[in-house]
């Protein structure tokens, strides 16, 4: 059977002599951190998506029913065959890329929130993450501007 005792008072100087110790240690671990850092090789590439991802995937879902329809309408017209099939495709497909169009933006939202902490450990060193979600990168968007912060890049057809 484990006894616990109840402990005395700590006395309030051993508690600023701690703080004092935390802080020194703190600035110690800044100053070598930034020592061993070198700001001339850093690549912010997974930072800057991560954050790409998380502001740009609400604007992907909003826009999620004009592009699925705009896939369903544009697979409609490409493919030979009768107008029965045409028509008999239409809701489905409406409803599946409507569908996936907002998974795929949920999904991009939580690799953003996935890549950000990698990210922030990233910056001072040479090296960047593969994306975890590589379809942003890989699709067309109706919207995609490219800055040094940020990608503008959304209302993307993940299903095509």
């Amino acid at each position: 059977m484990l006894k616990l005792e109840r402990m005395g008072p700590v006395p309030a100087g051993a508690i600023v002599t701690a703080l004092r110790r935390g802080r020194r240690l703190f600035a110690a671990a800044l100053a070598l951190a930034l020592l061993v850092s070198s700001p001339a090789g850093a690549s912010p590439e997974t930072l800057r998506r991560s954050f790409s991802n998380l502001l740009m995937s609400p604007f992907d879902l909003v826009c999620g029913p004009y592009v699925g329809m705009r896939s369903v309408f544009d697979n409609i017209q490409d493919i030979e065959d009768t107008t029965a099939v045409r028509v008999a495709y239409f809701l489905p497909g409406l409803a599946w890329n409507i569908g996936m169009q907002s998974f795929a933006a949920g999904f991009r939202a939580l690799a953003g929130a996935l890549e950000l902490v990698p990210g922030l450990i990233l910056i001072p060193f040479e090296t960047d993450l593969d994306p975890i979600f590589a379809l942003p990168e890989r699709q067309d968007g109706l919207v995609d501007i490219e800055t040094p912060v940020l990608y503008f890049k959304f209302c993307i057809n993940y299903v095509d």
